[in-house]
């Protein structure tokens, strides 16, 4: 588990958000791959918030 929210260069799907989040909370990617996936079954600002993260998340240089 990380202490930063940091998208990583290895792992990305798409944009690394997913990835990133899981590093940050000690999951595996997949489950929050998942989870983000139903959670579009719902209605809310899912794609949003993605979005936002995909641009304020910085980065991991290695």
């Amino acid at each position: 588990m990380t202490n930063t929210l940091t998208r990583p260069q290895h792992k990305r799907v798409i944009a690394g958000v997913c990835a990133g989040l899981a590093e940050r909370f000690g999951w595996k990617p997949n489950t929050v791959r998942l989870l983000f996936l139903l959670s579009c079954l719902l209605p809310g600002p899912q794609f949003v918030i993605y979005i936002i993260l995909w641009v304020m998340m910085p980065n991991r240089g290695y």
